[in-house]
């Protein structure tokens, strides 16, 4: 990761495949060493660490991405370059940042990576899901990115997608024609709450940006709005996030509101396969000790 930072000095722009080459001739690395492939066969070893390289040093907020596998160098950055006592970045190091343990620990609710971790002192299986945890967080920060770039339209029929893959909504097309037909009073869509339309839940979906918040008034409208419906529950979706203010709210009425904000959004869709695909597959298996009873 150092190296990487180091080729970001001239504090000019640089493209991900740019960087292939520069760190390839940094390392004076073999034609045979750059096409050496991961044990998956499916991306070279060179591609994915300078992948990954590029992803923690983001996230630690010492490089800035511009757009699509764009990025330069941030003020935080230069510091560490000016720093001479600074000649290595490792995990370890980056733990000093908050936004990269935010990153790392997104789904764990830690505030700073375990010393376990840091040491090598996991056992396997902790590694396996250490890191599992790790390429989960960066992939739902990829899916809101992509969210983002797509249009409102889009974002319905996604909403769609992971609704009808849940359980709910009947079928795509039954949930296709609610979602995004209603448009009034706060309301954005009609679903059935089972594939027999038994009970109905009104749906209002926000492709905000991750850094708003969708704050209590917001709320209250939707709320009025199954109110007038003489509707009992709602889901309110956003790639965004609620404040606290909000979701003390939604805890204190009687009717039955569900907030969906960026980050459930994307584990939703992480759980459920809506956009994202499975890339290897590993099971670990254990010592069957009936099949050697005797």
């Amino acid at each position: 990761m150092y190296p990487f930072l180091k080729q970001l000095e001239d504090k000019k722009e640089y493209k991900l495949k740019e960087m292939y080459t520069l760190l390839a001739n940094y390392f004076k690395l073999t034609e045979e060493d750059i096409e050496e492939l991961l044990p998956s066969g499916k991306q070279t070893i060179l591609h994915n660490r300078i992948g990954w390289a590029r992803t923690y040093l983001s996230k630690a907020g010492l490089i800035k991405v511009v757009k699509r596998a764009v990025f330069k160098i941030t003020d935080d950055g230069m510091k560490v370059l000016a720093d001479p006592s600074i000649t290595k970045i490792d995990k370890k190091f980056l733990c000093k940042y908050p936004s990269f343990n935010d990153f790392i620990n997104k789904n764990e609710g830690e505030k700073e990576i375990p010393v376990k971790y840091i040491n090598g002192e996991q056992t396997p299986l902790e590694i396996i899901g250490y890191n599992y945890n790790v390429l989960k967080n960066d992939m739902q920060d990829l899916l809101l990115e992509k969210i983002l770039d797509c249009s409102p339209s889009f974002f319905e029929r996604l909403i769609v997608e992971l609704i009808v893959a849940m359980g709910y909504g009947g079928s795509v097309k039954d949930a296709g024609k609610a979602i995004g037909k209603s448009g009034d009073e706060g309301i954005d869509g009609i679903i059935k709450e089972d594939i027999l339309g038994l009970d109905m839940i009104y749906l209002q979906a926000k492709r905000w940006k991750v850094d708003s918040t969708i704050s209590r008034p917001e709320i209250q409208k939707f709320v009025g709005s199954l109110v007038g419906k003489k509707a009992s529950k709602g889901i309110f979706i956003t790639s965004s996030r609620f404040s606290k203010e909000a979701r003390n709210y939604v805890d204190s009425i009687d009717k039955r509101v569900i907030l969906i904000d960026g980050q459930e959004l994307t584990d939703l869709m992480f759980k459920y396969n809506i956009g994202v695909a499975n890339e290897e597959v590993y099971i670990i298996k254990k010592l069957d000790l009936d099949f050697f009873e005797e």
